[in-house]
């Protein structure tokens, strides 16, 4: 079969954001005079929750507070994402966050052999936007014919949502399409959309569970780093292309 659309996850898929997300939410609680500080393992516990507003809402819910202090908490966290945003951004712009290791050379590829390419995420545009351009140049937004981010649809993952009104953008039958993704909220959104998905779990996720993955790989990998040798037998080599992409799905529509 031949692929025609390929869709990425950002945060952790396309780039390894989420120091910098959580770098950024500690800033924002100092601007705006709180004492919260996420440490990591609280942050990769927050992380369960998609969504930056949502995960905030989430931890205000579990801390011990009058009701009256909780509603003025809850109320704030549209200033506190809105801070937490501009945190981000100016880390990106900065040059603190490359794209993982195989990232630019699979859309390469996948460009080369006329494949669409999309994005699939809960993050804002503005994070998409910074991110790409920052690491693939001012054209990057161009490459893909479709970007669902941010509030586009009203359910975020682990909810199909996102991936059906993307596919449905794309005009491309779902059975045609890959997605690539981190997590196992992300995971969960590709297949209940009926994608075949590629997991690359990160520092944030490796813990999680990708049993109901197509295929999962400690990366993409590329001549310079290839995968390690267990990934590498299971390819045929140390990168993942868009052949061995079209080859799966293939076989998992003859054992399906």
């Amino acid at each position: 079969m031949t692929l025609r659309a390929l869709i990425f996850d950002v945060d952790g898929t396309l780039a390894d954001t989420e120091e910098a997300h959580r770098r950024a939410f500690n800033e924002a609680f100092q601007e705006h005079g709180l004492d919260w500080n996420w440490s990591k393992p609280k942050y990769a516990e927050l992380l369960r929750t998609t969504g930056g507003k949502e995960r905030l809402a989430v931890f205000v819910q579990t801390l011990a507070l009058t009701p009256e202090r909780r509603a003025e908490l809850l109320e704030l966290v549209p200033a506190l994402h809105k801070s937490k945003t501009a945190n981000y951004m100016r880390i990106i712009a900065g040059g603190e966050v490359p794209l993982r290791d195989g990232v630019e050379g699979l859309l390469d590829e996948a460009q080369a052999a006329g494949v669409t390419l999309a994005i699939a995420t809960t993050t804002s545009f503005d994070n998409v936007a910074a991110l790409l351009t920052t690491t693939l140049g001012a054209a990057a937004l161009e490459r893909f014919a479709v970007i669902g981010a941010g509030d586009v649809v009203a359910r975020k993952k682990p909810a199909p949502d996102i991936y059906t009104y993307v596919v449905d953008k794309l005009g491309v039958p779902v059975a045609d399409c890959a997605a690539l993704e981190d997590s196992a909220n992300g995971l969960a959104s590709a297949k209940a959309a009926g994608l075949f998905t590629i997991v690359t779990p990160s520092y944030w996720t490796r813990d999680e569970d990708f049993s109901a993955a197509d295929l999962v790989l400690p990366g993409l990998g590329s001549m310079a780093r290839p995968l390690n040798e267990r990934a590498a037998m299971l390819l045929g080599k140390g990168w993942l292309g868009i052949r061995d992409i079209e080859q799966r799905m293939t076989a998992a529509r003859q054992f399906a």
